[in-house]
């Protein structure tokens, strides 16, 4: 009998190893700074995530049946049980071919004021009236009787092996998103808006990471949550190897009829959403989300003509900030200890780009299109090569 619980304890432990996805570190890839518990954006206290991922059909593209491959992706700064409870935010565009809503009330206020959700660029707005029918669903402004808003929905395009044109997200995938929500480990790769993105020539999706930084007698969380859908291969760098190029000829993306839309090698687009508890106002959280393109950068990224690189960072401290009519008193870290913030969102934005394409699996979408994973064990012997794995 102890024998056969033994067994059966064993096989699960396995089934449990087997069921976790590696994530960049596990295959040595080596990164710079200390990363969170979960090394995700949900190590900044308070930070929900959630998903509504869909996969199906098979073949022939008919528009409106699919295949489909898509979904959204909900955050929320202080979780959704907070219900309306602003938090400080800026956001920063590197290259404008693309759509992030409601960033214009962002800056000129200083409050993020909604969740962000991701999703493809044909549903940012089904996205954002279902936000809306969810706020006045749930009472999301506590019985205010006249209230405004704009939900911040950021999109990257999935039509190569996404229906795209075929409207598959409904109100349904963005309650499923926001009723996912959740903090701690989350899942990265083929997942909610990241579904079907592509990502430096192989496939990319949805990748988070986080960093952990002292200033004076403080530590601070910096977390990041990116969804990558950009860039050529031949730029792919992982850890400062020319991984790209080493891999030219290996596992290309198949292209067997063309998506409706023109696409060009390198279009394509990256949303990041930066997240932190150290208190930043508006004005440096703006600098913070101008530090993303040093990330992107390091991993082959340049803002191609045809990609929308859209960023937005929040700082969930100072929780009474927000007032109606009262004065509020708030914190403000000085610009002179701001440093460790800046590398921390460099370092955790890489990393977050490349867990989102180990974490990626091979899809083959509309008309047999096809998009491969990163091999990990090719990726493993360049480090190797190049003497850059971290034993």
């Amino acid at each position: 009998m102890k024998r056969s619980i033994v067994l059966i304890l064993l096989i699960l432990n396995l089934s449990i190893a087997y069921a976790q996805k590696p994530r960049a570190r596990d295959l040595g890839v080596p990164f710079n700074g200390s990363t969170g518990v979960f090394n995700a954006i949900t190590d900044v206290k308070g930070v929900e995530v959630g998903y509504s991922t869909i996969i199906s059909g098979t073949g022939e593209n008919i528009v409106g049946k699919g295949p489909v491959r898509t979904g959204v992706t909900a955050i929320f700064p202080r979780g959704k049980d907070q219900k309306f409870s602003p938090v400080f935010a800026n956001w920063y565009s590197l290259n404008g071919n693309g759509e992030m809503t409601g960033t214009t009330w962002v800056t000129e206020s200083g409050f993020l004021e909604t969740p962000i959700m991701i999703t493809n660029t044909n549903s940012v707005g089904v996205v954002r009236d279902a936000v809306l029918k969810w706020y006045v669903d749930t009472d999301w402004y506590m019985a205010e009787d006249w209230w405004y808003t704009y939900p911040v929905v950021g999109e990257t395009y999935d039509g190569f092996l996404n229906d795209i044109y075929g409207f598959h997200i409904k109100e349904e995938h963005v309650l499923e998103a926001i009723d996912n929500a959740t903090s701690g480990k989350i899942a990265e790769g083929n997942v909610g808006g990241g579904t079907g993105m592509m990502c430096l020539g192989f496939k990319g999706g949805t990748g988070t990471s986080s960093r952990i930084v002292k200033v004076k007698d403080s530590s601070y969380t910096v977390g990041t949550l990116v969804q990558a859908n950009f860039g050529r291969k031949p730029s792919l760098t992982i850890a400062g190897v020319p991984v790209g190029r080493e891999l030219m000829d290996t596992l290309n993306n198949e292209l067997k009829l063309p998506p409706q839309s023109y696409r060009k090698e390198g279009d394509g687009s990256i949303i990041v959403v930066v997240a932190t508890d150290a208190p930043l106002l508006p004005h440096q959280l703006k600098r913070i989300a101008q530090r993303v393109p040093l990330g992107i950068g390091n991993t082959g990224g340049y803002a191609s003509n045809g990609s929308g690189d859209i960023f937005i960072a929040f700082s969930t401290a100072n929780p009474d900030a927000f007032q109606r009519y009262d004065f509020s008193e708030v914190e403000m870290l000085p610009n002179d200890l701001i440093d460790p913030l800046f590398e921390a969102t460099v370092q955790s934005v890489e990393e977050a780009i490349i867990n989102a394409m180990i974490a990626a699996e091979t899809m083959e979408g509309i008309n047999g299109n096809k998009s491969y994973a990163l091999p990990h064990g090719l990726l493993v012997e360049l480090l190797k090569k190049y003497n850059r794995l971290k034993e």
